[in-house]
């Protein structure tokens, strides 16, 4: 019976990591569309230091590339980290996701906050808030984890 339960005060926050990961994995994968479509990245690079050449741009663009693959990389490895310890029912998988959630929180704000060089912001703003997307689902499941935790101290056991 306690598994029962223990499966269904599961299954909303595990639903939301699930679209937590893949929303990162769009997140990702979106700045390498961008390169070839819209180029939303190189635009505000050039538009935050007109005196760069083509190739210093490219350079530039080239580098953010690097590190938003990396964070991209390894928020899908908190994800599905996350989610194995749920499913494997680690009774630490609350505060691996909380612990997570902070973290990304942090590199959102930062994407979307750090000034560069040239004064402006450093990433695309779009870049920047597209970071935050993945930490929606993110919070909603470590509340829905939180909120399930209180209702299931508060009720007597069966």
């Amino acid at each position: 019976m306690t598994t029962l339960k223990q499966r269904s005060r599961n299954r909303t926050p595990l639903a939301m990591m699930y679209i937590g990961a893949g929303l990162t994995a769009i997140v990702g994968l979106f700045p390498f569309i961008d390169q070839s479509t819209t180029t939303v990245l190189a635009d505000h690079i050039k538009a935050s230091y007109p005196a760069y050449e083509p190739g210093a741009i490219d350079a530039a663009v080239a580098a953010y590339l690097a590190i938003l693959s990396t964070v991209g990389v390894l928020g899908l490895l908190g994800w599905l980290g996350t989610i194995w310890a749920v499913r494997a029912g680690m009774r630490g998988a609350p505060w691996l996701a909380t612990g997570l959630l902070a973290i990304a929180i942090c590199i959102a704000i930062a994407g979307l906050t750090v000034q560069d060089t040239s004064g402006d912001v450093g990433l695309a703003p779009l870049l920047g808030w597209l970071q935050v997307l993945p930490c929606i689902p993110g919070l909603a499941a470590v509340a829905l984890w939180r909120r399930a935790d209180r209702a299931c101290l508060s009720s007597p056991p069966a």
